[in-house]
């Protein structure tokens, strides 16, 4: 099959399409047809190999996995031994290492039935930027309907569905980004939205129940400035804590909560099909629509990826294979 692959750690100059064997999935495992694949931080951290930790897992000198992508949305053609909850023919979306080829294999458990209402290309754009919202917000950030909630980054994968899912949970919600984005913002939903070039979200002039840090890098002083007393700030992704761990001011965060009213913690995001399944209410429900902005084919994988090295994306954008550019992708 076709896949998009890499032999080294790097930009996107080491991302090529290549030949490679189909895998097989293992007993809780089902392989599955890759129509659509979504494009994550978390992908491109893999590709880089940074933060330096991750390697421990990831590979020390390469990726262990060479194939790159995470989300997956596709039809199930074989599956593993002890699978129970899908049969080939089910469309399903979710989590399926190695999701930019032909076809993926993916645990039983971080899947979930496809929204019927959504293309293959739109569900792909959903499952870890929503799954690491609903978890930040809920979870970890425990906001409250009628609450104020800030969030950095508001225009991205994440804080797109963050935006929303805040407003679902009754939240009033304020966005950050950048001003060619506002208007996207608006549309999520957003009541307020601030530029982040020309406006101060620590000004005084608003407080903050909750504020979801997205890859920001606004000082610790400044987020606690912008807090409600006893408000709560929730550190989403690593893009400014370091190359060695990419939680340097995470932790400190974590550290200073000991001593401070304000609560600032750290979301470890897990990947689980009953987080799909709730978000799959909200999508049938259209409560949330997916934040799917562009696709590209497989052979464009690093185009696509470049739009994220440098920050000109709104929301997600979506791998086709090759075998399905040619159909109509919106089908």
């Amino acid at each position: 099959m076709k896949a998009v692959t890499q032999d080294r750690y790097g930009t996107s100059e080491v991302l090529r399409v290549g030949d490679v064997d189909v895998p097989e999935p293992g007993d809780n495992e089902v392989l599955i047809q890759v129509h659509a694949a979504g494009l994550d931080r978390g992908t491109e951290h893999l590709m880089t190999g940074k933060p330096y930790a991750m390697r421990i897992a990831t590979g020390l000198r390469r990726p262990k996995n060479p194939i790159s992508g995470r989300d997956v949305a596709g039809t199930v053609v074989k599956v593993g031994s002890a699978v129970t909850r899908f049969a080939p023919g089910d469309e399903v979306y979710g989590v399926a290492p190695g999701s930019f080829a032909e076809y993926a294999v993916g645990p039983e458990n971080k899947l979930a039935r496809k929204p019927t209402n959504l293309t293959f290309a739109q569900a792909a754009a959903v499952p870890i930027s929503a799954s690491t919202a609903l978890q930040a917000l809920r979870d970890v950030g425990k906001v409250q309907a009628g609450q104020t909630v800030l969030v950095i980054g508001a225009s991205g994968g994440v804080g797109s569905y963050a935006v929303q899912l805040a407003k679902v949970l009754g939240a009033r919600v304020t966005g950050v980004a950048s001003g060619a984005k506002a208007d996207f913002v608006r549309g999520l939903g957003a009541d307020h939205v601030l530029d982040y070039a020309h406006d101060d979200f620590a000004d005084g002039t608003r407080c903050y129940d909750l504020i979801l840090d997205i890859g920001g890098g606004s000082s610790l002083k400044r987020l606690r400035r912008a807090l409600n007393p006893r408000g709560a700030v929730v550190f989403v992704g690593g893009e400014n804590g370091g190359n060695i761990t990419g939680l340097g001011r995470q932790l400190r965060g974590a550290v200073v909560s000991f001593f401070v009213p304000e609560r600032l913690a750290l979301l470890m995001a897990k990947e689980r099909a009953s987080d799909l399944e709730l978000l799959t209410e909200h999508l049938e429900a259209e409560r949330l629509v997916p934040t799917w902005t562009a696709s590209y084919p497989m052979d464009q994988a690093k185009a696509a990826m470049q739009l994220l090295e440098t920050g000109n994306i709104r929301g997600k954008v979506v791998i086709i294979p090759l075998y399905s550019h040619a159909q109509d992708v919106t089908a």
